[in-house]
């Protein structure tokens, strides 16, 4: 558990570890720079996430973090899948993601709102071999996130859904869709309800794989519902309950977006350190150059800010406080600083940061999503200013 700030007890610092998480921390970091980072390049060109990796994920316990012992999972916290997400993102931004939707919106869900038969059928999977996916968005449906067109009937013992979601994340190689759908559109968000979808169910189908400028690894689809037979008892939660399910599971989610944010801004930083200790102009290293040392300077400042904010909403999160106001702003904030801090990384690499030949390039590419998925920038801000108001 991570500590609270530093007195004259001995109490750590927000960004120092225990020793629990402080050791999970660096298996995390060692996992990512030795398995991932050799296939972080061919894995963007590629468009694809390798199979090996993902299966190592999964014996490692990457993708059952929080998941109880007793259902085949690491029992472990929240803010450890915060810190797995944030070490990830360092290496590879696309394997952070991966382990981000399995953990703080998949599972956290999964424990939260299932019944037991549920938990006891589907978590082992979630923890042992089975990726999952949640689809909530649609082509009309972003941040009016309740906006949606994908239909459930209700057809006596089970229900029929059809539509289309967009932008699905995990989706190539997802076994199982937290799938979002109305009952009623014409009730709003009290018609939205939540359903466990396998894949391989008939009427059910992963679509088009999008061809994106970053995060290109990490698969996104669509995904097609025909006449999809959904039984009653896959049902997650009450019937028209489904936007409560939503609502707090992002609010969580958006805190591991912003130690991706984080992790990335980290990563890029380290680049950008260690070129500036190596290139040499006008007869000596750039970082010996005041403008590249005050650069450097403002990008650790604002990378070490970004984690505070993490941190500190994690924990409020992991402790039952209120964490609503700090996931917004941890989320806002993180993404600012990884477009920033990836920009001015390929500015200290000058040209050869412009071509895909050295790593800061594809930060770059993979920084602008932070400031879109899990709530745009500008919900942030809502959040932020109708908390700050005492607004609704």
């Amino acid at each position: 558990m991570v500590h609270e700030s530093g007195s004259a007890d001995g109490i750590l610092p927000l960004t120092q570890l225990g020793e629990e998480d402080r050791l999970f921390q660096a298996t995390i970091r060692k996992f990512a720079r030795e398995q991932i980072g050799p296939h972080v390049r061919a894995m963007d060109e590629a468009g694809v996430f390798r199979k090996d990796l993902i299966r190592q994920m999964f014996e490692l316990g990457l993708m059952g973090i929080e998941i109880p012992e007793e259902y085949g999972g690491q029992g472990g916290s929240f803010f450890q899948s915060v810190l797995a997400v944030e070490e990830l993102a360092v290496v590879d931004p696309s394997a952070a993601v991966i382990v981000d939707v399995q953990n703080t919106l998949v599972n956290n869900a999964m424990m939260r709102w299932t019944n037991e038969e549920q938990r006891r059928r589907y978590l082992p999977r979630l923890a042992s071999d089975t990726v999952a996916s949640y689809a909530l968005s649609e082509a009309g449906s972003g941040s009016d996130a309740f906006a949606l067109a994908t239909r459930a009937e209700d057809k006596g013992d089970h229900f029929l859904l059809n539509g289309r979601k967009l932008w699905i994340t995990n989706a190539a190689e997802a076994g199982l869709f937290l799938l979002f759908a109305t009952v009623n559109p014409e009730a709003g968000y009290r018609g939205i309800t939540c359903f466990l979808v396998e894949r391989g169910l008939a009427g059910f189908g992963v679509g088009k794989k999008e061809d994106k400028l970053g995060i290109r690894a990490s698969s996104t689809c669509e995904l097609v519902l025909d006449n999809c037979r959904v039984p009653k008892e896959d049902v997650v939660g009450e019937v028209g309950k489904g936007y409560r399910i939503a609502i707090e599971t992002l609010n969580e989610g958006r805190i591991a977006i912003g130690a991706q944010m984080t992790g990335l801004a980290q990563g890029a930083l380290n680049h950008a350190l260690a070129y500036a200790k190596e290139r040499k102009q006008f007869g000596k290293a750039i970082a010996d150059f005041q403008g590249v040392q005050f650069e450097l300077a403002e990008m650790a400042t604002q990378v070490e800010a970004s984690r505070l904010l993490v941190y500190n909403a994690a924990r409020l999160r992991q402790g039952g406080l209120p964490f609503l106001t700090e996931a917004a702003m941890a989320k806002y904030f993180a993404s600012q600083v990884a477009e920033t801090t990836a920009s001015r990384a390929v500015e200290i690499f000058g040209g050869v940061g412009f071509t895909k030949d050295y790593p800061v390039e594809k930060l770059y590419r993979d920084a602008k999503i932070g400031r879109i998925y899990e709530g745009t920038s500008n919900m942030q801000r809502m959040t932020i200013a109708k908390q700050l108001l005492g607004m609704r």
